[in-house]
């Protein structure tokens, strides 16, 4: 298995943050940087590492203040804000109303807009060669469907030479966003995965093996032939993994990009109090047309009483502004104006 360290040190994430450092100080029209005298403390979400570990330099030398960030899993930052371990939270997956209550005064606020995306190693099928739709997917990770030349498979890919293989599934160990919003997709358009599996950050698989993290459901993909699993898209690109085509509802096999990301977006007219959105799965409509099915927001979870509030908001702000354009080639997309508007009313509560 291919080794994978702290992601905040992934040379190719950072070499992304290279260069695209001086556009995105320029664009912050900051000051040249301070002496640091202020860290912030977050942990959470594998989704959202990627584009942390872009905006920790950048901050840093905009702003003069460190962001240390440990990608533990939505899960995982989801108890650490709840316990007070950590300035912020990161999770893929909205607060259940039990985590809300245990959480006391924690907000949570869309900061970044991506997609979960299914991947595959099958020897002999390569790039982006492999279409999957939503039953199919979750008959195979019921364990339903159990090989590559199975039959719903062959239908969705004529010309293409699946091999007799075993299919090896590959899901997240570990308390997970990507996870739900995996889960969540599957649960509406999968009357039977609803009813067996449900949707959450952490389910009882009904078949496959466990990988921690991004990183680790993309080491044991990339490792194991036969294999599928789900990461997000950052991960995508930095383990050059094959990725799936998705048949959206609107009928029309698509692929993660910021257009088919800002298009699955478009479905969000208003926002709830709470900010808890769901744009996983898109009606058929021309104006989903092209749609990625496992599209999600990414929050940041503080509490609204807090001795850092003035550095929180201030981070966030810039995450939400000038944060945005240097993490579009990691496939994070613009966020709709009436999400950023939600965001900054929530984040206006936060206070010392």
């Amino acid at each position: 298995m291919p080794k994978v360290g702290s992601f905040g040190r992934i040379s190719i994430v950072l070499g992304v943050a290279a260069g695209l450092a001086a556009l995105a100080v320029a664009g912050a029209g900051a000051a040249p940087a301070k002496k640091q005298s202020t860290t912030l403390i977050g942990a959470g979400s594998s989704l959202i590492a990627p584009a942390v570990a872009v905006w920790q330099p950048l901050y840093s030398q905009a702003r003069g203040v460190e962001i240390q960030y440990s990608a533990i899993g939505s899960g995982g930052g989801i108890a650490a804000i709840t316990a007070k371990t950590v300035d912020f939270g990161a999770s893929d997956a909205p607060l259940t109303p039990d985590q809300a209550s245990a959480c006391g005064d924690c907000v949570q606020i869309p900061w970044a807009l991506t997609g979960t995306v299914p991947v595959y190693n099958i020897p002999g099928v390569h790039d982006t060669a492999l279409k999957l739709n939503g039953k199919t997917l979750a008959a195979i990770f019921l364990g339903l469907v159990k090989t590559w030349d199975a039959g719903p498979i062959k239908k969705l890919n004529p010309g293409v030479n699946l091999p007799h293989m075993n299919i090896t599934v590959v899901h997240r160990s570990d308390s997970s966003g990507d996870t739900y919003v995996f889960t969540d997709y599957l649960s509406k358009v999968s009357p039977g995965w609803k009813s067996r599996v449900g949707a959450s950050t952490s389910v009882s698989w009904p078949v496959g093996v466990g990988g921690s993290k991004n990183a680790g459901v993309a080491a044991l993909v990339s490792s194991t032939p036969g294999s599928i699993g789900y990461i997000s898209d950052a991960y995508v690109i930095q383990n050059h993994i094959d990725k799936a085509q998705m048949l959206n509802a609107a009928g029309h096999y698509t692929l993660p990009s910021v257009t088919s990301i800002e298009s699955a977006a478009q479905v969000v007219k208003s926002v709830p109090a709470d900010n808890n959105i769901s744009i996983t799965n898109p009606p058929a409509s021309k104006k989903y047309k092209f749609a990625w099915p496992l599209s999600t927001f990414t929050y940041v979870i503080v509490h609204t009483s807090t001795p850092k509030a003035k550095d929180l908001k201030n981070f966030i702000t810039w995450a939400l502004t000038h944060g945005q354009a240097p993490i579009r080639k990691l496939v994070f997309a613009p966020m709709p104006l009436v999400v950023i508007r939600a965001a900054n009313k929530t984040l206006a509560k936060v206070h010392s």
